[in-house]
Order: structure tokens, then sequence, then C-alpha cells
């Protein structure tokens, strides 16, 4: 799995439904697949850059006896997806629609004549002084977001401050800080595996000379940090939907762990779209907030602990 908290979900499952974790042996997206495996089973992911990603390591590690299966909502499962398959993998058919779900069943032809892996992609920034490298499950991995623009011209003062990255993507703002200030140490936090790579990666690449000011860490949002540790700002833009649903929850915890994380006197700064709950909730949490900055679609708010 790419993500930490579907990973977590998975061992409180297994824990509730009294099956042996002993059994079971997590991967994330990042790590190599155990050779020839008996059967292969796949739910399909909503986007296709990421399913040609994940058949395009499969393909390195079937054997002849590798059975393979996927799975989803029978409309998610388009041509285009089945050409995937047969592309990495061989001849793909799928099943009858049960439930509005269909399987689908894909006949490894061996030997494989590999093909490169199209992940990851490259980009510059607007600037042209940025190269950011994407992984498939990474928001934004063709372009950087309007909103993430607009509060990489509105960041706090970082000078000397112990900064977070929350929700870093590919790291686009934690770089721009980077880029500004040389005298400031960098924590880049995200719950997907492949986007703290690619943010590890985008230092390496743009600012190898940093690394030792730059700490990558995958958590769901600041849980996994200890009590001790301490931040002076935290710049966050949060996801405001899962899959097609629109929801605050994600964007609700990361203002809690923010407040709980920031030290005294240290600033909490997001943006999110202007029809979103974020000033009665920063206003609720931190006792007040303040608009940095603002356009017709988004707003930049500031609260300090």
């Amino acid at each position: 799995s790419d993500s930490l908290v579907a990973q977590t979900a998975c061992q409180k499952n297994l824990t509730a439904n009294q099956l042996e974790e002993a059994n079971v042996h997590f991967l994330d997206s990042m790590s190599s697949l155990p050779k020839a495996p008996d059967w292969l089973v796949i739910k399909i992911p909503k986007s296709l850059a990421l399913l040609e990603y994940q058949l395009a390591q499969v393909q390195t590690i079937v054997g002849e006896n590798t059975k393979i299966v996927a799975a989803a909502k029978a409309k998610s499962i388009q041509k285009s997806t089945l050409s995937l398959f047969e592309k990495y993998l061989g001849p793909t058919h799928t099943s009858l629609a049960k439930k509005k779900s269909r399987l689908v069943f894909s006949k490894p032809t061996l030997p494989i004549a590999i093909l490169p892996s199209p992940e990851p992609i490259s980009w510059q920034s607007d600037d042209k002084q940025l190269t950011l490298i994407n992984y498939a499950n990474v928001f934004a991995r063709q372009q950087m977001d309007i909103g993430a623009r607009l509060l990489a011209e509105n960041l706090p003062n970082c000078d000397g401050k112990r900064v977070v990255d929350l929700g870093c993507g590919n790291g686009i703002i934690g770089l721009t800080v980077l880029q500004n200030y040389t005298d400031c140490h960098v924590t880049f936090v995200d719950e997907s595996y492949m986007a703290v790579a690619s943010a590890r990666k985008n230092v390496e690449s743009n600012f190898p000379d940093r690394m030792s000011q730059c700490t990558f860490a995958v958590s769901n949002c600041l849980e996994h940090f200890d009590k001790q540790t301490s931040f002076d700002n935290i710049i966050c833009n949060p996801p405001f939907h899962q899959q097609n649903t629109v929801t605050d929850h994600i964007a609700t915890q990361m203002f809690e762990d923010s407040k709980m994380k920031l030290a005294k006197g240290g600033e909490l700064r997001v943006i999110g779209n202007r029809h979103l709950d974020y000033p009665q909730k920063l206003k609720r949490l931190f006792g007040g907030y303040n608009v940095i900055a603002s356009d017709r679609k988004f707003s930049v708010l500031s609260s300090n602990k």
C-alpha cells in the first residue's frame, strides 16, 4: 500500500477479527515485491498512473504459476485499464459484473519482455529553478497546483526556524522554503510513501548540500512524532477530498496536531478553498486567524499558538 493510514486500518482489522498478524507481511509502495508469488491480488486504484506503476513492478516478479486477479467497480474498468494489464502482463479478460463490481484476470505470457516503468516523471517549477520528481500517487504530479502556488508566494519568515511541510506531496513548499532561507530545518511529512520518496528525491536533486537540514517522515498528520517534538512553523496545503468524497476531517486533524506540536508563539500557515470552513476551525483551535493573501478561489490563513 502507498497509504500509512490504510496499512494501520488493515492492522486494526486483523486484530478486530482475531487474525494472526504474524501471517501478514506489510510492504509499502516503494518496497520490492517477492518473486514468483502463487497469487497476486490487486485492488485497482482510481489513478491509471498508479496502476501502470504497479503493473510495471509486477511484470518483473511474476512466475509461470502466478495467478493474477484484480477487482474494481465495473464503471472503473475501462478499455484503458485492460490495455495496461495486456501491455505489461499478457492476455486479460473480465468476469461478469456482480453487485456493480467486476474481476479482471490476467495470464502472464512468459518470458515477459520487461518494459521500463514510466514513473517517476519530472517537471520544472514556474521560475525554472526547481526540477520536481513525482511518483505516480502524488498530488499535482505534472505541474504545480494553483493553491500551492499562492501558498509558496506567501510563506512565513522561516529564517532560523524548525519548519514542517505538512502533507508535503512532492515537497514543493518545503523546497521553496529551502530556496529562500538558508538557515532553517525542514521536515517533510506525508502519509503517502510515494510522496515522501518524491520529496526526498527532490531535495537530493535540487539542494544536495542541504540534506542535513531536512528530515523525511511518513506519518498520519503529526501523530507519529513524540511528545517532546516541537516546531516553529507548520505550513500546510490540506487535501479536502478522499477519492470522490469532499471531506474536511484530514484538515481538522492537521490543524489539531499542529496546535499540539507548535512551540509557543509558533505559526500554522495554511491555504484552502474559500468555501471551506477553515477560518472557523482555526478560530476555535487558536483563538483567531489572519488572512495573509487571497484570490477568487483561495485564502492563505495564519494562526499563532
